[in-house]
């Protein structure tokens, strides 16, 4: 129950107290045996305002009491939204996977959790097999046969140069440099892409352990390794998420999803963080219908600030439609009982002693910087004003009077 709801209670609780338990002296002017029970409650105090076949009254003192104000309805642009429940997601070139590019034995694995942030080229951990210095060695030794070849190559060049030479022994010395020269390439990406650079690799410096480094830079979802375990180069070591791409995923049911269009802003909140605004905005709109939950998937943007990430967190958010031109009223203005709506109006034949009021029946829409966009189903009166501020009181007045006649 409201706050409003609570006065309401109490206000009638002590009308009823005072229109069934007030008890009078002899004498006081009241003629006890002369009224009936029909008088009994056909008729009120003046300062409770009346509810007969009149309408609703206030006095003038009455309505100076609370403040009573009137209007009339405006034209002004509100912005009405669409409402939808979703998540948030990630495209799938957010996703990363680390593998070990080759078999291997993990070693010296750095300590990591799931949930924390890594940078793209981090080291994860070291990759040890002796594969590793075969594969050195084949390409040392086949850049130092190719170095003397390429002399045999000159050699021969000077020869038939001189006529002295075998034009075909020339041929033959460049072949071979050919094959080793494509031979030397071929070990330099394999070690370039074991993460060895072949730039100033000697015979010293011929290692037996490689490095894993991280892919992409986001939070590690997923880490599948240790120290000591045995893998192959499809093993898929960490998964990593980016949330630089972070998007909404959202879900707009059918008779909305025609006011949805692309550009439209977004606001949602994040129930497990509490009533914080964030913003996007609309990019994709689905083209597959889920009959199960009459729902249209809504891709969105996220824009300005970003909520911390946790994949597929559920939201709330409202998609936001173009301005549109509305009859609008204060807020305060309008009531609302139940799936009911409406407003009072001073009905213009009021005398100077009190003012007679009527209800419309309404129907309310978007609401923007405290004014409510609404349709009167009946038609109002000429000259008819509109309570702006009051219309609780009157409201609670009516309220009194219903129960008063209902004793």
């Amino acid at each position: 129950m409201n706050t409003f709801n609570y006065i309401l209670t109490a206000f009638v609780i002590a009308f009823l107290f005072s229109a069934c338990g007030h008890n009078h002296k002899e004498g006081d002017g009241h003629d006890h045996s002369s009224h009936s029970e029909s008088d009994d409650h056909g008729s009120h105090d003046e300062g409770h305002g009346e509810h007969g076949e009149g309408g609703l009254h206030l006095s003038m003192g009455q309505a100076k009491t609370i403040g009573l104000e009137f209007g009339d309805f405006t034209s002004l642009k509100v912005n009405d939204f669409v409402k939808a429940t979703g998540t948030l997601g990630l495209p799938p070139n957010a996703q990363s996977s680390i593998s070990a590019r080759a078999d291997g034995i993990i070693k010296g694995t750095k300590k990591f959790v799931e949930g924390a942030y890594i940078k793209k080229g981090e080291t994860i951990a070291y990759l040890e097999n002796p594969d590793f210095i075969k594969t050195q060695q084949e390409y040392l030794e086949i850049m130092a046969e190719l170095a003397l070849q390429r002399l045999e190559v000159d050699r021969q060049q000077t020869l038939v140069d001189a006529n002295a030479g075998i034009t075909k022994d020339l041929q033959q010395a460049k072949a071979k440099a050919k094959i080793l020269s494509t031979k030397g390439k071929g070990l330099s990406k394999q070690l370039s892409y074991l993460s060895i650079s072949t730039d100033d690799l000697t015979v010293d410096n011929i290692r037996q352990q490689i490095s894993i480094a991280s892919s992409a830079s986001g939070y590690i979802s997923e880490i599948n390794f240790h120290n000591g375990m045995y893998v192959d180069r499809s093993s898929v070591l960490m998964e990593i998420i980016s949330s630089q791409h972070l998007h909404l995923e959202l879900d707009v049911f059918e008779g909305a999803i025609a006011k949805v269009k692309k550009g439209h802003k977004i606001s949602y909140t994040i129930p497990a963080y509490g009533d914080k605004i964030y913003n996007g905005e609309v990019d994709v709109i689905g083209k597959e219908f889920n009959s199960d939950a009459k729902t249209v998937r809504v891709h969105g943007h996220v824009s300005g600030e970003k909520p911390p990430f946790i994949k597929d967190l559920f939201i709330n958010a409202k998609i936001w439609l173009s301005d549109e031109t509305a009859t609008a009223l204060p807020e305060k203005a309008i009531i609302t009982d139940g799936s009911s709506s409406f407003v009072f109006a001073a009905i213009n034949s009021q005398s100077e002693e009190e003012i007679e009021f009527e209800r419309l029946a309404i129907i309310p829409g978007a609401s923007s910087d405290g004014f409510t966009a609404v349709k009167l189903i009946d038609a109002i009166p000429e000259g008819m004003q509109i309570v702006t501020k009051g219309a609780y009181y009157i409201y609670a007045q009516s309220k009194v009077g219903e129960l008063a006649h209902e004793h």
